[in-house]
């Protein structure tokens, strides 16, 4: 490579001949250890990159015989000047690579205190967020302690009034097989209507209301009627259903008393507390078999298991002395019911068909109206077939103008946008033609729906107003249901 401002000729630039001087000593360049990833700075520049031109004319000066075969010739270029050459930076660089630190410095300053705070607020929002978490889970336990305190005594006042109603239960037996013969007829009636009702087409077989007041009803009369014939073994099957009642609330009292009391431990446990430990993975292992919500509905279903048994036993023993009339009155009440969900029923298919027979005569009219839009589409269409013909045409006729005669002049401009808007009129046209079809179309399937909806809703108001009701018009009084012929 060559210097720039001299050539390779030139006397520095070749080998030094020996002289009697002594060669000054080379130039130490210190070495610095940076700590980070060296760069370069701009304005770099490498030692053979450039010269300076300063001395471009040497090469050309005379010299003297004399000099010529001295020994002694000092050398071309002056020691001063020496290092000059071999500078690698610009006072520039200099100042930019001052600029330069000075900022790392500021931002490295601005990182660290930008990083104490952030510190310092993070030591001051775990400690909260401990703190916090500390005393919720304090308060958690509390309120545990609270619901394990409420449950035990709702479970202590039920076990306490299930003992006593076990010990209020007697044994008594009544004469029953007259009026359980009597609640045959209300029964197969109630049976008859849910076979009618099992006819019901579509949608209209729906699991309403009717249908539950009847399933319920049949179940009512089924209960009673077997209430009746088996008095003496309901009464023990009910003793025995009791003592299991009474020992799920004794072994859930007594889980709950031990929870308690570790819940009382835990609760009054502190950070100084001397039985305190570290149990490394604890909160890993997860042996609970339950949440709140099955925890409360076990204690809940226990209660309430014990409160159906006491209501059975409570029902057991007045069936001795009023079961004629408590069980007269039940059949009746679900019979009024079942009525009155049956006339609900009717009124709201009554009304449903009404309103069906009203969308359908709607929808008549809008396939009127469609097929009248068809109709003046088409014609449009074939209308405007004409006016588009005489366009082409006319541009046809013009391709056959002779030599410079084919001018783009403005009719000829006029009919080809007449044409492109013909067109485009007619695809629109097409378009919504196409459109009123399937509308059209729609509207016809829709018609089908709603007259086989019509046809569904007409025989369900047959069945359960002309069938069912018709069978429902009577029932036995209560003399016979108490068991008076």
């Amino acid at each position: 490579m060559e210097f720039l401002g001299t050539t390779q000729t030139a006397s520095y630039c070749g080998p030094k001949k020996c002289c009697g001087l002594t060669s000054l000593p080379a130039v130490q360049v210190p070495v610095t250890q940076e700590c980070y990833q060296p760069y370069y700075l701009p304005g770099y520049r490498y030692l053979n990159s450039w010269r300076p031109s300063l001395f471009y004319k040497i090469a050309n000066v005379q010299t003297c015989p004399d000099e010529s075969t001295s020994t002694l010739r000092p050398p071309t270029i002056l020691p001063a000047l020496r290092s000059a050459l071999f500078s690698r930076y610009s006072p520039h660089d200099w100042d930019q690579s001052n600029q330069l630190q000075v900022r790392g410095a500021e931002a490295s300053r601005l990182w660290a205190s930008r990083l104490t705070d952030d510190s310092m607020r993070l030591l001051q929002d775990k400690d909260q967020l401990t703190h916090q978490m500390q005393e919720g889970t304090s308060r958690n336990l509390g309120q545990r302690l609270s619901d394990i305190g409420f449950w035990k005594s709702e479970l202590s006042y039920e076990l306490d009034r299930l003992l006593t109603e076990n010990q209020n239960l007697e044994t008594v037996k009544r004469r029953l097989e007259c009026a359980a013969n009597e609640v045959n007829c209300p029964l197969q009636v109630a049976l008859e209507c849910l076979y009618h009702r099992e006819k019901r087409i579509g949608i209209d077989l729906v699991h309403d209301n009717v249908e539950k007041n009847l399933i319920r009803e049949v179940d009512l009369l089924k209960c009673c009627q077997e209430q009746m014939r088996k008095l003496a073994q309901i009464i023990d099957i009910q003793m025995r259903d009791n003592r299991d009642a009474q020992h799920a609330l004794e072994r859930d009292l007594e889980d709950k008393s031990s929870a308690q009391c570790i819940d009382e431990k835990c609760f009054n446990l502190r950070n100084t507390s001397d039985c305190i430990s570290f149990f490394h993975g604890m909160e890993k292992i997860d042996g609970t078999i339950s949440v709140p919500e099955t925890w409360a509905k076990f204690s809940n279903d226990n209660i309430k298991h014990s409160q159906n048994m006491r209501a059975n036993s409570v029902r057991l023993r007045e069936e001795a002395e009023h079961l004629f009339e408590t069980l007269s009155d039940q059949m009746w009440r679900q019979f009024t019911d079942t009525n009155l969900a049956f006339n609900a029923r009717i009124s709201e298919v009554t009304d449903v068909k009404n309103k069906l027979q009203t969308q359908l005569a709607k929808t008549l009219q809008e396939i009127f109206q469609a097929e009248n839009t068809i109709m003046l589409l088409e014609r449009s269409i074939i209308a405007k077939e004409g006016p588009l013909k005489v366009a082409q045409t006319r541009l046809e006729c013009r391709t056959r103008r002779p030599n410079m005669e084919l001018c783009r002049d403005i009719p000829q401009f006029k009919l080809v946008n007449e044409v492109f808007t013909i067109d485009d009129t007619l695809q629109t046209l097409k378009l919504r033609l196409r459109e009123t079809q399937d509308t059209l179309q729609l509207l016809v399937m829709t018609k089908c729906r709603l007259e086989h909806e019509l046809a569904i809703k007409a025989n369900t108001l047959c069945i359960d107003k002309e069938k069912c009701m018709g069978m429902r018009k009577t029932f036995p009084c209560t003399p016979r249901l108490v068991g008076y012929t």
